[in-house]
């Protein structure tokens, strides 16, 4: 379930801290901290797949694999170079 932001309310009569507080339901206890860190100082760029999506791509290797493969067949056909495309 997704909280929403509390109201102008909520924050102003104190109960924003309640809602900021960490769930009993969620366990980090197995957690690794700065697992990725290293990663991301290289400079790998994060992006957030929608649910179908990533359904589709088990991990990060076959989303690169797929837009390699994406991107060698737009050089092949004469794709422009970076950019955005008008909709």
């Amino acid at each position: 379930m997704l909280c929403s932001e509390p109201s102008r309310k909520q924050r102003s009569n104190g109960t924003l801290l309640s809602w900021l507080k960490m769930r009993p339901s969620y366990d980090f206890s197995a957690g690794i901290r700065g697992k990725y860190a290293r990663r991301l100082d290289k400079g790998a760029n994060v992006v957030v797949l929608d649910r179908d999506v990533a359904k589709i791509f088990p991990d990060s290797k076959a989303v690169n694999d797929a837009l390699r493969v994406l991107a060698a067949a737009r050089k092949r056909h004469g794709g422009a170079k970076g950019g955005r495309r008008s909709a």
